[in-house]
């Protein structure tokens, strides 16, 4: 399991790195002609997780080929040369924010400290966790039981969001319910092998299915479904690669190819052998545990749901808002960017733009 989900861990580092890197430096990819022709160049750097992997299938397919120099069917539609980085959770952000990627898969938790330096355009959701992030617990029955006991996970990242704002949904003192900081590959493999200590673990897909199917005494206090459409899994650009010629082609172009696959994923003929092959980008995870994981994974399989969630007052008057303010007052994260939710001066801004024009038919030859 690849990706850490903890790209606030790396905030010390991000920070040094932004001293002195300016946001408007170019990326590796942005802008440049590829071997398609005279198309611009940009690149996207994903990690592995189930909305984000879609994008390695993507390129598995020929949606997007994701090599510099080579078109996939979507590419040559919307006439840029998409680049796929794979990397690491941490490592995707450190590109994002050296503006060594044009864009990056992140959440809207870890997009924070980022656009305070590099300004930034969420394009579009992919998933939102609703179950996926869980508290598994062994010989505890209830809150009651957890109080005083430690629970190991990472600490910094979506699990202590999660773990905090659900205690405090139900009327509970995160302060008196230690959260100890533990790699979650770690903490479910302390719990799946019987070490006393790990009585109580807060970690995510596939290691809340590897542990609930190890440990047969164990299960879910409670989890992310708690909380939904707070966690939200997202591609986010540059603004300064999305301002070059060719950046909102770049936009179509991953936004469609997402939705593809969803389409492979919905259709009957093809659903078993996509998800067969997310799970091989995913943990290696079997097509039985996929369809759990995408259940508790849900994708905004459409632009229609996509536009539901980002023009929704619910997520931008109180979501968002609150996400933001809590990561800062929970010191999760250091700073809050300035955000908005259409085409202004704000260090975040959440766009519906793209997917109202996948809605709509928007012609490629219109968008520059």
């Amino acid at each position: 399991m690849k990706r850490t989900k903890n790209g606030l861990q790396t905030l010390a580092l991000c920070a040094l790195l932004l001293a002195g890197c300016s946001p408007s430096t170019p990326s590796a990819g942005g802008g440049a002609a590829g071997g398609g022709g005279d198309a611009p160049k940009f690149s996207l750097a994903w990690s592995e997780y189930p909305s984000w992997s879609v994008f390695g299938v993507a390129g598995s397919v020929g949606l997007i080929e994701g090599d510099a120099g080579k078109m996939g069917e979507l590419e040559k539609k919307w006439n840029v040369d998409v680049v796929l980085n794979f990397a690491d959770y941490d490592g995707c952000i450190t590109q994002y924010v050296t503006s060594a990627t044009d864009a990056v898969c992140i959440t809207n938790m870890d997009i924070l400290a980022p656009s305070v330096g590099r300004h930034s355009v969420a394009i579009m959701p992919t998933s939102t966790s609703v179950g996926a992030d869980a508290c598994i617990v062994v010989g505890i029955n209830d809150l009651a039981g957890l109080k005083g006991q430690k629970t190991f996970g990472l600490e910094k990242s979506v699990s202590q969001y999660c773990f905090e704002r659900v205690l405090e949904l139900e009327g509970q003192k995160p302060a008196e319910f230690p959260f100890e900081n533990k790699d979650p590959g770690v903490a479910a493999s302390g719990m799946q092998s019987g070490q006393g200590e790990f009585k109580s673990i807060m970690v995510w897909n596939p290691f809340v299915l590897q542990t609930l199917r190890k440990r047969t005494d164990a299960k879910v206090l409670f989890d992310s479904s708690k909380i939904p459409e707070e966690i939200i899994d997202m591609v986010v650009m540059g603004k300064d690669s999305l301002d070059k010629p060719g950046g909102k082609r770049f936009a179509y172009c991953i936004a469609e190819a997402f939705y593809r696959v969803n389409k492979l994923i919905e259709d009957p003929a093809s659903s078993d052998k996509t998800l067969v092959a997310l799970g091989e980008k995913f943990g290696s995870s079997s097509l039985e545990d996929m369809k759990v994981i995408v259940e508790q994974t849900r994708f905004y399989k459409t632009p229609e749901t996509g536009l539901a969630l980002f023009e929704g007052d619910k997520f931008r008057k109180e979501t968002m808002p609150a996400v933001a303010e809590f990561c800062v007052s929970h010191g999760i994260s250091e700073k809050k960017p300035t955000f908005s939710f259409a085409a202004g001066d704000s260090q975040l801004t959440f766009t519906s733009e793209y997917l109202t024009g996948l809605r709509d038919g928007v012609d490629p030859a219109t968008v520059k």
